[in-house]
């Protein structure tokens, strides 16, 4: 009787330790998503790793700047030209003491990303370059000194650091923790799928955002799939609601700098003012504005380039489905006919 007692024993702890365990995860998914009671989580995902595939790209380009740096003469021999000449004086301007140089590139890479506005144009992706850009005459602020006091005087300062900025040390040093910040910005983007609603929460650094949109305010779904996201398997799912959620407002034309103020006088001859009525057509055109509403995925706002995006969209559509105004008054119509029937 005891041998038969003793399994029994055994089975029933394993269900209460089962149970245990789903209730803990339960309210561990209910404080990552704040969620409200009786709400359960359906579907998480994260953004993949392949995703930010150009900002590790970026920091190699950071590091590979850093190692032109550091051993210039590889540019130069013999038989180079001009070009390769010019980029070697370029990088030689305010010399040991104050790599102007340096300053320069790095200036005009950190401009020119930001300029693109893509994935990589992000503030701290900008506030990391600018560190990456200034840190040479941070480190060798004593150079900047002894290059205000030789204007002034020539007497010799003592250097307060005491040691020269390393192109190989930094470079290596910034890539690392510019890929470390890569990673963490990854995994600070958590989007969810409940019972209710559609959840997107953010974490990064000081930066934080939480949105929830309830599945009866969805209009659309859409999918963005990138050559390199199409081999390797990811895509970014947009949500459209009505009132213009996942919808930004751009303007679109060459308005820079202002067009200049032509005004008609009653004394200026035909040819006057046909000139100047041409002038004002050209600027017009050149300085024409048109805004445009367009998808633009925001990786706080969407599934931005999740694996397995079929099998998310899917349930999106079923969640919205059943959800939907249509559905609930079927539900209610359905129900009110069983009633009239068992009257």
């Amino acid at each position: 009787m005891s041998e038969d007692t003793e399994p029994t024993e055994e089975q029933n702890v394993q269900p209460d330790s089962n149970e245990k365990s789903e209730a803990d995860n339960q309210e561990a998914m209910k404080n990552r998503f704040k969620l409200i009671d009786g709400e359960e989580v359906l579907h998480v995902k994260q953004p993949s790793g392949v995703g930010f595939l150009n900002m590790y790209v970026l920091g190699l380009l950071v590091f590979g700047v850093h190692m032109i740096f550091w051993k210039p003469d590889i540019l130069v021999n013999d038989e180079s030209g001009g070009i390769a000449k010019a980029i070697v004086w370029v990088m030689e301007l305010g010399g040991s003491k104050l790599p102007f140089g340096f300053v320069l590139v790095m200036a005009t890479i950190t401009w020119f990303n930001r300029m693109l506005n893509s994935s990589t144009s992000g503030k701290w992706v900008t506030v990391w370059l600018l560190v990456a850009t200034l840190l040479p005459v941070l480190i060798q602020i004593d150079g900047l000194i002894a290059l205000i006091r030789d204007l002034f005087s020539d007497a010799d300062v003592e250097p307060f650091l005491g040691f020269e900025y390393n192109f190989l040390i930094a470079g290596i040093v910034l890539t690392l923790a510019f890929w470390g910040l890569i990673f963490y910005y990854q995994r600070s983007f958590d989007y969810a799928i409940t019972s209710n609603a559609v959840i997107f929460k953010h974490a990064f650094l000081l930066s934080r955002a939480h949105r929830r949109i309830l599945f009866d305010r969805i209009s659309e779904v859409q999918v963005e799939r990138t050559p390199i996201g199409t081999m390797t398997g990811y895509a970014t799912l947009t949500i459209l609601t009505d009132s213009g959620i996942g919808i930004v407002e751009e303007s679109v034309g060459g308005s820079v700098g202002v067009s200049p103020n032509v005004s008609s006088n009653e004394n200026d001859t035909n040819v006057e003012k046909a000139g100047k009525s041409f002038i004002r057509s050209f600027f017009a055109l050149l300085f024409y504005q048109r805004t445009v509403r367009t998808v633009r995925p925001d990786p706080k706002h969407c599934f931005y380039k999740i694996r397995g995006w079929e099998d998310t969209k899917t349930l999106l559509n079923e969640m919205h489905k059943k959800h939907s105004q249509s559905t609930k008054l079927d539900n209610l119509a359905e129900i009110l006919t069983k009633d009239e029937g068992q009257d």
